[in-house]
């Protein structure tokens, strides 16, 4: 491509990216205003006097630690479970094709688009009639499961794909059996885009709401997602103290990210080329 060419595509992704991140801007920015300029007209892009002191007074008053603690054992949980069954599965649909593989692939890419809304309440009644909804965590951690192991078992079935066959055949050849060779050489090659995926995974179930709001009831197990909600006040919205909750939410995840972005990068393309 020529010059002119390359100059007018990286303005293109300038301008995108500066409108894909002017939220995030503007919720740092507003985290540290007064309730004055937030309303203020011409706005303000860069505010006088700082408030810091709003970080403070959010952690304190709504419990932040708790929340965030509830959201990292259960987006744990989902990761765990995830990770478990969603490796042998993916393994199974890269290496194996005849037609009912094909329509467990099919089956798994249609589970993929049900939003969780719809989802989540036959979710509810299965678990009301199992009992499960006394654990009202480990439920959670159950039905957001269900919706990410889709998303995992298609990338990790892209990673293993990438794995040589001949590898399989000469460990086979050398004594060991199907799961060693799965175990010993399979999952020690893919364990990149593996990675990759177990981290996307926990990141949606740190940042999870609809089951958590609809299987959770009990304030001190409910996470972050929530947390916010119950922070809002019906008569006042103090959007300085909303946007600090929201900060400290969700920079976790964003510095993972960012730390991240080209391993993320390499295990989404994973089997992509040949």
């Amino acid at each position: 491509m020529s010059v002119a060419t390359n100059r007018a595509l990286l303005l293109v992704a300038i301008v995108l990216a500066a409108i894909y991140l002017f939220p995030l801007y503007w919720m740092y920015l507003t985290s540290i205003k007064t309730q004055s300029a937030i309303f203020s007209v011409p706005p303000q892009f860069l505010p006088d006097t700082p408030q810091w002191g709003n970080y403070a007074t959010i952690w304190e008053l709504a419990n932040i630690p708790r929340y965030m603690w509830n959201s990292l054992v259960i987006a744990t949980g989902v990761t765990l479970i995830t990770g478990i069954l969603g490796a042998g599965c993916a393994y199974v649909l890269a290496r194996y094709r005849n037609w009912w593989i094909d329509m467990a692939l099919f089956t798994v890419l249609m589970l993929q688009v049900l939003p969780p809304s719809l989802m989540v309440t036959p979710i509810f009644v299965g678990f009301s009639w199992a009992g499960l909804l006394e654990y009202p965590r480990f439920a959670t951690v159950l039905a957001i499961s269900a919706k990410t192991l889709p998303f995992f078992v298609i990338l990790c079935r892209a990673a293993f794909m990438t794995v040589p066959r001949e590898l399989e055949e000469a460990a086979l050849v050398d004594g060991n059996s199907r799961a060693g060779a799965f175990v010993m050489i399979v999952l020690p090659l893919a364990r990149n885009g593996i990675l990759i995926a177990a981290l996307i995974v926990f990141m949606q179930g740190f940042g999870e709401y609809v089951y958590s709001a609809s299987i959770i009831a009990e304030n001190r197990l409910q996470p972050a997602s929530i947390g916010m909600t119950n922070y809002l006040q019906p008569n006042q919205v103090n959007w300085n103290a909303i946007m600090a909750y929201a900060a400290t939410y969700v920079t976790p995840v964003l510095a993972a990210f960012v730390i991240l972005q080209r391993q993320i990068v390499n295990g989404l393309t994973a089997g992509a080329l040949k």
